[in-house]
């Protein structure tokens, strides 16, 4: 019975999509929509496997992962370090709430005009807005795991006379590791479209650039195959962080009572 649960929703996200492509596939063949504006199914698969075979496909692909990766590892690095600084001194997370608060709701995209006037069309400027996107996920999380330390434990550990590593390593770390996974999964589809999203209004190499070039150039069919491509790297990067985060966190409880129910 637990199977069959767990593959209902597999085969229900199948049919879906299967829903989907058919009907893509036929709105423009009946005329219901303009074929030059969204081709059909057939066609954005034919310009998908096009460019699978071309190397400037993989060039572009190696461009947004790396610029994904990298400026993700610096934000949840920072942010991971920054949380756990703030978040165990009482005087300096009030001091820096409400510089936290004002800063964080700020779009990323509207720090575009000072990337291309620090660093132009060069991966610098996706850096910056991945980073400032992602770090605060990570920060926020880290914070809020640092928040739910367990007072006892951590009047235990001063009792034992545990040092300032010691408390971070067996108390704090512990609570916290299950927010900084949390806060690691949302930068990591955060990351993924700031760099789309550099890359597609800045210029930056990349899928998203590829994306600006085939609307420019009236490649309908291969805009949308690159856009299927994007999508598709969301989805596995979700799943992915998911599968990582049972995975890591396998002993924790939040994580158990997913795995039984």
């Amino acid at each position: 019975m637990t199977s069959a649960r767990r593959g209902n929703p597999v085969l229900l996200g199948s049919a879906g999509l299967a829903g989907l492509l058919l009907l893509l596939e036929l709105l423009p063949r009946l005329g219901l929509v303009d074929e030059r504006f969204l081709p059909p199914t057939s066609r954005i698969a034919s310009a998908l496997a096009d460019e699978v075979s071309t190397a400037v496909f993989w060039q572009s692909l190696g461009d947004t992962l790396y610029a994904w990766a990298a400026g993700l590892l610096i934000a949840v690095v920072a942010g991971v370090l920054a949380g756990l600084v703030i978040g165990s001194v009482p005087v300096l997370r009030a001091l820096t709430a409400s510089t936290v608060e004002f800063l964080r709701p700020i779009p990323s995209v509207a720090l575009i005009p000072l990337a291309v006037l620090l660093y132009g069309t060069d991966l610098g400027s996706t850096l910056l807005l991945v980073c400032y996107a992602s770090f605060w996920q990570v920060l926020v999380q880290v914070l809020y795991g640092v928040a739910d330390v367990d007072p006892v434990a951590e009047e235990t550990a001063r009792s034992f006379r545990f040092s300032a590593w010691g408390r971070v390593r067996y108390v704090l770390w512990p609570t916290a590791l299950p927010y900084v996974f949390t806060g690691f999964r949302l930068a990591a589809s955060v990351a993924l479209v700031l760099a789309i999203t550099a890359e597609l209004v800045i210029g930056s190499p990349g899928l998203g650039k590829d994306i600006a070039t085939a609307q420019a150039s009236d490649a309908v069919p291969t805009m949308y195959a690159l856009i299927v491509v994007t999508g598709a790297l969301g989805v596995i990067i979700n799943l992915l962080t998911r599968t990582g985060e049972r995975r890591l966190l396998a002993w924790h409880q939040s994580v158990r009572g997913e795995v039984a129910v």
